[in-house]
């Protein structure tokens, strides 16, 4: 549960946030082009079916002469062609658009695996889904509604431009001032413009997150009958969220009403200088509709072009959020020159390391050694860093200073950085204190870490945690395991772990929710002859079944030794953190 905030006014995004999501187009140059050729296409017909008309209707009308056949044979044709070419805009447009926005999800989700867990702790969950999704999804409009219609909208109206330039120079000059300010108008209210988009995209993450939490959390709300409250938080964020949307609608509204009144002065200057151009005789009468047609008919494409860069000018709150999770960096980065882990057992060391978070050393030049096939129990109180020493050790961060080093029984000692991930998830399995687990069946989340482990391997390892007593391997595990007591989640995840037949094994107080029998049960399971395992535990007879123990006090190992050993000490830092208990 995450206590109420006051909400702070978020500041517009930085103003390339858009730009620098345009190389994804790179991906699907073809595509672009096409989609580049059929808007032109379909402005070009519009403005030259527009133009024809009133020519047509023009020369009817002062030269009593009726069109002819291959006249309206050509409007048929680019009625056609018009149709078609919107048909296939639209269609190329959001083809290219969904294409992006399916490389882009996956961008998104490997930053935040990439920058995982150090980016992502502290972001409540409903907030990066409304990143990975919402987010993305918004971007849909700029990729579907804004490149390719600015391209054309520029090259039509500049067509349009040298064609009035040449039939009556006074008709370009009515429309230029219309079609200056219908360009400029988006520039000049971006600012306000990207600041309601970043109210709105705050308000919709706000309200996601706080929805996600309310959900998980719901059995809880109601056992403590805060629920009516929460109830009304949602509210709350609700009305902000609408707020906000109105807000937009209200800019985008005053913006379209301030297009629509530019249109208007251009139509009026456009009549007025058409009209004058004609009794002054720089002008036949048949083509004064032609003209008057062609300057406004130049000055759609740019008022449409004006209205997607208004509306897409918002979105660069969603389009800076997923750019920072695609750009995340690295907290744990690949290695340059992989080195290729040894055969046989590994063991594990900490060597002079040194972590923080950003503010006070969790870790201050901490040294730990566990022999390959040893078991060693870390013992500390909450805080002391024992879980930042298992992050460590499978290398979800680097340290500041020192090494973390897997321990072949021959050869020199293996810099955790040097080793490829995919290899070191191999050889060092984590099991923390939560265990995620996902909607599908028992067999499907135990086989997470080993998806090509044999049916006969699998109902093993199963039966000797224990979880063929908790349902078939067929059965359908809810999300998050939320049918599942403590002690079943432990299990399964435990199960999990060893699938994958680790040569490291460190476990983060995941025997905590299981009782004392159950805790010596998968103790047995967990005895492997070569596998190195770190235990951090708070329960005395998991830490006295340990090869050795380590007291962490102050981001330092204190005290190590085995049980008799330490035990035997009056006022040991051993017996301290267990008075503590």
């Amino acid at each position: 549960m995450t206590t109420q905030s006051r909400p702070t006014t978020p500041t517009a995004p930085d103003r390339g946030a858009l730009r620098a999501l345009l190389p994804a187009l790179a991906e699907h140059r073809a595509m672009t082009a096409r989609t580049c050729a059929a808007a032109l296409l379909e402005q070009g017909a519009l403005v030259a079916l527009l133009t024809s008309a009133a020519h047509a209707v023009g020369t009817a009308v002062i030269e009593a002469e009726a069109p002819s056949t291959g006249t309206v044979a050509a409007l048929a044709a680019l009625v056609l062609l018009r149709t078609l070419m919107t048909w296939r805009e639209m269609d190329l447009s959001h083809d290219l658009a969904y294409r992006v926005l399916a490389a882009l999800r996956v961008r998104v989700f490997d930053g935040l695996a990439r920058s995982a867990p150090a980016r992502v702790a502290g972001r409540r969950s409903g907030d990066l889904a409304a990143t990975a999704m919402a987010d993305v999804e918004a971007l849909e409009f700029f990729y579907a509604h804004t490149t390719a219609q600015l391209l054309a909208a520029g090259t039509v109206f500049t067509g349009g431009a040298v064609v009035l330039a040449a039939v009556e120079p006074w008709l370009l000059a009515a429309v230029l001032p219309t079609a200056a300010l219908l360009t400029a108008a988006p520039f000049a209210q971006a600012r306000g413009r990207a600041a309601h988009g970043a109210r709105t995209r705050a308000a919709l993450a706000t309200l996601s997150a706080d929805t996600v939490e309310t959900v998980d959390g719901l059995r809880e709300l109601l056992a403590f009958g805060a629920l009516p409250a929460r109830r009304r938080r949602l509210a709350d964020h609700g009305r902000r969220l609408g707020d906000a949307q109105r807000a937009e609608a209200t800019a985008e509204a005053a913006a379209a009403a301030l297009r629509d009144l530019l249109i208007v002065a251009a139509v009026l200057g456009v009549v007025a200088t058409a009209a004058h151009s004609v009794t002054s005789g720089r002008l036949h009468g048949a083509w004064a509709p032609a003209a008057m047609a062609l300057a406004l008919a130049v000055l759609g494409p740019v008022a449409e072009a004006a209205r997607s860069l208004s509306q897409a000018v918002s979105l660069r709150a969603a389009a800076a959020r997923v750019g920072a999770a695609v750009k995340a960096p690295a907290l744990a980065p690949p290695p340059t020159a992989p080195r290729t882990l040894p055969p046989g057992p590994l063991g594990v060391r900490l060597h002079r390391v040194r972590f923080d978070y950003g503010g006070a050393a969790v870790l201050d030049g901490v040294d730990l050694t566990v022999p390959a096939g040893q078991t060693l129990a870390l013992v500390g109180a909450s805080g002391a860093g024992k879980s930042t020493c298992a992050h460590l050790l499978a290398r979800f961060w680097d340290p500041a200073e020192g090494t973390a080093q897997l321990l072949p029984a021959t050869g020199d000692p293996v810099d955790l950085r040097d080793v490829d991930d995919a290899e070191l998830r191999r050889a060092v399995a984590l099991v923390g204190q939560e265990t995620p687990l996902f909607h599908g069946t028992l067999a499907e989340n135990l086989r997470l870490t080993a998806p090509d482990a044999d049916d006969d391997l699998l109902v093993e390892t199963a039966r000797r945690c224990g979880v063929d007593r908790i349902a078939p391997m067929d059965a359908v595990i809810g999300e998050r395991g939320a049918t599942l007591s403590g002690g079943q989640r432990a299990r399964i995840a435990l199960a999990r772990a060893l699938l994958a037949q680790p040569r490291v094994l460190i476990l983060d107080e995941s025997t905590a929710h299981l009782d004392n029998t159950g805790d010596a049960e998968l103790a047995a399971a967990l005895h492997h002859p070569g596998r190195t395992t770190v235990v951090i535990a708070h329960r005395r007879a998991t830490i006295r079944r340990a090869d050795r123990i380590a007291v962490l006090e102050a981001g330092r190992v204190t005290e190590e030794g085995t049980w008799e050993e330490l035990t035997a000490r009056p006022g040991s830092a051993l017996h301290r953190t267990l008075a503590r208990r």
